[in-house]
C-alpha cells in the first residue's frame, strides 16, 4: 500500500503509458490513447525522439512521478529495450512512495513468464548480462521491477480476444476512477425511483440499437438537474461512438467566449490532434461547414448542455443528415419551447436539484 502522502498529492497526468514502441505504439498503444484522450483521461504518452541512449530522459521521469497510474503494456519484446526496463523500475519506485498504481496488460505473453522471467524476457536478461554483467545493479534492479510487475493483477490480450474490446474495458476502468462521477444505472448504490425512472426514460428515447439520427431534449428549470442527467448518460454510452463530446454551459460560453470557441473545441473532439486545422476556422459558418464535412458518417454523440438559443443548436449540430447513422445529439435547457422551435420531440424532464446533488461525491 501507497503511504499517506498519496493523498495530499497533486498528480499532472491521471496515466503513463509505458511501451516498447516498435511493438505497440501505433496499434494497440496508439488506439488506447486516442480512447483516453477521448474521455479526457490526462494522459502522457513519450514522444519517440526523446528515446536514446540508455539513460531514461529526466521528463520522462517527472511524468512518471507526476501520474497516479501507469499503464504498462507488457509485450514480446518490452524487456529487450534498457529504456522500458528503467522506466519500469522508477514506476515500481513511485509505486511504493508516491503510491502510484500499476495496471499491467500482459500483450500475447504469459503472466507467469513475466513474473518468473522466462521465455523471450529470460532472453532479454541473457543479452543484458552479456553487456552490463551479471551482478549489475541496473540488471538487478530491472529483473526486480519486471518480477514485481509480473505479480500484479491486469489484463492479459490472447488471440481470441479482440483488442478494441479490452481497450474500452480498460478505458472504462481508469476513468471510473480519475472521475468524481455518478454511479449508473445498474450499479451498487441505490438511487431513488425518480432517478431511475428518468434515466430510463433517456434510453428508451436513445434507443442505441436504432441506426436512425436522433436528437434529444433534456428540460428542466434546474440547470444543475438537466446537466447531471446529460452527464450520467453521456458518461455510460460514450464508449459505444466513434466521436464523443460535451459542450458544457453552452449558453453562458457562447456570451463570454464565442460560438467559435464552442465549434473548435467539438472540431477538436473529432480532428484530435490536428489543432492547426482547427486553428485555422476564423468564422461560425465556417465552422458550421468544416463540423458537418467532418461528422458524415461518423457515429457521433454529442450533448449540448444549457442551451439558450437556436442558433446554438443550428452552428453546432445543424440538422440530422449532418451525422452518421447512429448519431445521438442530448440538448438540455430550462427552456421547452426553444425545443418546440427546433422540432425535438425526444425529450425527458431532467433531474430537480436534489436528485442530482444525491448522485454526486
Amino acid at each position: 500500500m501507497a503511504s499517506g502522502s498519496n493523498t495530499t498529492c497533486q498528480w499532472k497526468y491521471d496515466v503513463f503509458l509505458s511501451f516498447r514502441g516498435v511493438d505497440t505504439r501505433t496499434s494497440f498503444t496508439a488506439y488506447m490513447y486516442e480512447k483516453l484522450q477521448d474521455k479526457n483521461v490526462k494522459t502522457f504518452r513519450d514522444d519517440p525522439k526523446l528515446e536514446k541512449g540508455t539513460n531514461i530522459n529526466p521528463e520522462l521521469m517527472k511524468a512518471i512521478e507526476e501520474s497516479r497510474f501507469a499503464i504498462v503494456v507488457l509485450s514480446e519484446k518490452y524487456a529487450t529495450s534498457t529504456w522500458c526496463l528503467s522506466e519500469l523500475a522508477h514506476i515500481v519506485k513511485c509505486k511504493k512512495e508516491k503510491g502510484t498504481s500499476i495496471l499491467p496488460i500482459f500483450f500475447h505473453v504469459n503472466p507467469s513468464d513475466v513474473r518468473h522471467i522466462r521465455e523471450s524476457f529470460a532472453e532479454a536478461f541473457t543479452d543484458h548480462e552479456k553487456t552490463f554483467g551479471k551482478e549489475s545493479k541496473n540488471v538487478r534492479l530491472w529483473k526486480d521491477a519486471l518480477g514485481e510487475v509480473g505479480k500484479l493483477a491486469g489484463w492479459t490480450l490472447k488471440e481470441d480476444r479482440y483488442e478494441t474490446d479490452l481497450i474500452k474495458e480498460i478505458v472504462q476502468y481508469v476513468w471510473e476512477r480519475v472521475n468524481p462521477t455518478f454511479k449508473l444505472q445498474g450499479d451498487s448504490t441505490p438511487k431513488s425511483g425518480g432517478i431511475d425512472n428518468k434515466l430510463k426514460k433517456v434510453y428508451l428515447r436513445l434507443n442505441d440499437e436504432a441506426k436512425d439520427v436522433r436528437f434529444i431534449g433534456i428540460q428542466g428549470i434546474h440547470e444543475t438537474g438537466n446537466t447531471t442527467l446529460a452527464r450520467l448518460v453521456y458518461d455510460r454510452i460514450s464508449p459505444n461512438f466513434q466521436v464523443s463530446c460535451f459542450l458544457e454551459d453552452v449558453g453562458e460560453v457562447a456570451k463570454t467566449k464565442s460560438l467559435l470557441h464552442l465549434q473548435q473545441k467539438f472540431l477538436s473532439s473529432i480532428l484530435k490532434e490536428n489543432i492547426m486545422q482547427v486553428s485555422s476556422v476564423y468564422d461560425v459558418y465556417e465552422g458550421k461547414n468544416m463540423i458537418k464535412s467532418c461528422v458524415l458518417n461518423k457515429k457521433v454523440l454529442l450533448v449540448l448542455d444549457d442551451v439558450d438559443q437556436s442558433d446554438q443548436i443550428f452552428l453546432l449540430a445543424g440538422e440530422r443528415d449532418w451525422f452518421g447513422l447512429g448519431s445521438r445529439i442530448i440538448i438540455t435547457t430550462r427552456d421547452p419551447e426553444l425545443l418546440v422551435t427546433n422540432r425535438i420531440r425526444n425529450v425527458v424532464e431532467g433531474l430537480s436539484k436534489d436528485e442530482a446533488l444525491q448522485l454526486s461525491y
